[in-house]
């Protein structure tokens, strides 16, 4: 093997399986036991230790029990840390337990944490999940929520994190990652990677601390696991982890084997998706339906973030409607190969109101317009996905006319 560090695509299909020969296997194995043979009560309980505070199984003491540790999920988490220029990852059993987590880890009173940090900055706009676990109190942590250029006059002596999301959901807004670990200072920054994925985006080679993902999106990419990682050094790894076993948030092998396979497609569809979601932007931003496409690089990128920190500009779209809510309203209904759910990264394209759904529990003030709709694009033919927003935009303006346009020039 060459000394040459290899390219995304290669570290995608080959992460996570180095003892797949020892093991002489060529898929991989997915381990589902709940609990595991202990060899005597010392080295087992010296391992249930370690795991329990943060660390990993000793070998002579065995795995002990699935809640602390899996051989399946750490094949998933050391491809994702590879694929994320990261020490590690932790997984966990959804995207909102990997951000308590998060919070946790940082905020927690006693040796698992600070104590006396009990304050978050936030930009928004978040995805709304993370909005209102934050905006709630349900941690006991008070959350300033604010924009990019406000952090550093927001952060506090007893700040503990700093949470980020870009492209930011569901307006695609572009955060400076840089600019924000620059006014964080010591205080470490959270970036919300789940639209950029890390085939287009590496928030921990810009300084943030913790890389997170939705891993249900991109990472799986098909609708069929539900999952959080956090891509991270070790020593904030050991913080996670002893989150995790306390709050029995591991993600299950299962789920884990599917995000390990998924992987190994991710800048395949990363790039296919794109390019589709490219065009149809392109398209979108033509149609008299529409009043405002919001797609990195469709504002021209004053600050040249796209290309320099952003790979690419991925594959959501968000349209806000000329015709208001109304219109949102029937062109969520009238659509047949756009479905009408939420999430998203999926190779099928989705279609969502973020104000009515997602970013439902967001205070009125920062959630997102009513005229907004947010586009997940998959792999499906470009011009049957416009084809399909054309059928609807001429039902939801009442035009009876051909449809508007059904290709647009490659």
């Amino acid at each position: 093997m060459t000394d040459r560090p290899l390219r995304p695509d290669t570290v995608a299909v080959h992460s996570g399986r180095e003892d797949f020969a020892a093991l002489g296997v060529h898929a991989a194995p997915i381990d589902l036991s709940s609990t595991n043979p202990l060899p005597d009560i010392e080295h087992g309980g010296d391992s249930y230790e370690a795991m329990a505070t943060g660390g990993y199984p000793l070998p002579e003491g065995g795995m002990v029990y699935q809640r602390l540790w899996n051989p399946t999920v750490a094949r998933f988490e050391h491809a994702l840390a590879e694929l994320e220029h990261a020490a590690t990852a932790v997984a966990f059993s959804s995207g909102m337990a990997a951000m308590t987590a998060a919070i946790l880890a940082h905020t927690a009173a006693g040796d698992g944490g600070t104590t006396g940090t009990r304050h978050v900055v936030a930009v928004r706009p978040l995805y709304g999940g993370t909005d209102h676990l934050l905006d709630s109190g349900l941690l006991g942590v008070e959350a300033t929520f604010c924009a990019e250029d406000e952090v550093g006059a927001s952060i506090r002596p007893d700040t503990a994190l700093v949470i980020l999301e870009t492209p930011a959901n569901p307006t695609l807004d572009l955060v400076d990652i840089a600019a924000v670990v620059a006014q964080a200072g010591d205080v470490p920054v959270l970036v919300d990677n789940t639209f950029a994925t890390p085939v287009l985006q590496n928030p921990l080679d810009l300084g943030a601390r913790l890389a997170l993902h939705s891993a249900t999106k991109y990472l799986g990419g098909h609708g069929d696991v539900v999952a959080g990682v956090i891509a991270c050094d070790e020593e904030s790894a050991a913080a996670l982890r002893r989150v995790r076993a306390i709050t029995g948030g591991i993600l299950h092998p299962l789920g884990a084997y599917l995000l390990h396979r998924g992987l190994a497609t991710l800048p395949t569809r990363m790039r296919a998706q794109q390019a589709n979601a490219q065009r149809i932007a392109q398209w979108l931003a033509t149609h008299p339906a529409v009043r405002t496409v919001h797609y990195p690089g469709m504002d021209g990128d004053p600050r040249g973030l796209l290309g320099a920190q952003l790979r690419g500009p991925g594959a959501m779209i968000a349209i806000s409607l000329a015709g208001g809510y109304e219109a949102a309203s029937t062109v969520t209904s009238t659509v047949e190969l756009f479905t009408h759910a939420v999430s998203l990264g999926g190779v099928d394209s989705l279609i969502q109101h973020p104000a009515a759904l997602t970013h439902r529990p967001v205070p009125p003030e920062a959630r997102p317009s009513a005229d907004v709709l947010r586009l997940s694009i998959g792999l499906e033919d470009p011009d049957d996905l416009i084809a399909d927003l054309d059928r609807a935009f001429a039902v939801a303006t009442g035009d009876t006319r051909a449809v508007h346009a059904q290709h647009v020039s490659a």
